[in-house]
């Protein structure tokens, strides 16, 4: 198992390629819902990869602060269907806030979570603010990390 930090510039055509065909699996036809993933985000973000035997299994992309919320940001945290049961979700997220920390020196972190995820979200320092919604026709809810 590797974990890659990358920006968008970093990754390689075949990288990249894994990354936009997981998203699609996952958010697009497991959740079945349809919406633009491809949206012109991903060059302003940092991409955290997770593969194992050179295949991509997990992935997050965060953002700067400003660039989709005020704070700084993780988003499009997903983990391969098949690869669930091996805690890569925490791996992922763990990376993930560490990177936001190191590489945009801040504390303060918010996501838009799927409600049923609540939980997950908080054993990693998230905690729910405001009130729920629908993103895309899924129920969502706004976090923020508790360090913040």
């Amino acid at each position: 198992m590797d974990i890659e930090i990358k920006t968008f510039n970093e990754l390689d055509t075949d990288t990249l390629y894994d990354i936009l065909q997981l998203r699609s699996s996952v958010f697009v036809v497991e959740q079945n819902c349809v919406y633009q993933d491809i949206d012109g985000k991903d060059k302003e973000g940092l991409h955290i990869i997770l593969k194992k035997n050179g295949t991509v299994v997990a992935y997050t992309r965060c953002f700067a602060p400003g660039v989709y919320f005020k704070e700084a940001s993780i988003g499009r945290v997903l983990v391969k269907h098949q690869e669930r049961k091996n805690n890569y979700g925490h791996q992922i997220m763990k990376t993930s806030i560490a990177a936001i920390f190191s590489h945009f020196n801040t504390q303060e972190i918010k996501l838009s979570a799927q409600k049923y995820l609540e939980t997950f979200y908080n054993s990693h320092g998230f905690f729910k603010i405001g009130e729920g919604y629908l993103e895309d026709g899924i129920p969502h809810i706004s976090m923020v990390n508790k360090t913040s």
